[in-house]
């Protein structure tokens, strides 16, 4: 059995969105701060989860070459 090129790009996409995702939130830093802390809670909290959703496809594609 051959090793397959998808894992080691799959992880390489992994680690950029995650990189992206985070200089996103980051961005939002000034913004967010202003707010109760309540409301800083939920919304780091879901941001925190949300980067979660794209992974799915992703890792699927990785194990088996098709996005569905």
């Amino acid at each position: 059995m051959t090793p397959s090129w998808r894992k080691p790009a799959g992880a390489l996409l992994i680690l950029a969105l995650i990189m992206v995702w985070v200089g996103l939130v980051a961005s939002l830093s000034d913004l967010v701060a202003t707010w109760h802390w309540t409301a800083q809670l939920a919304f780091y909290a879901v941001t925190g989860l949300v980067w979660i959703t794209p992974l799915k496809p992703l890792l699927r594609w990785m194990e088996t070459g098709r996005w569905r």
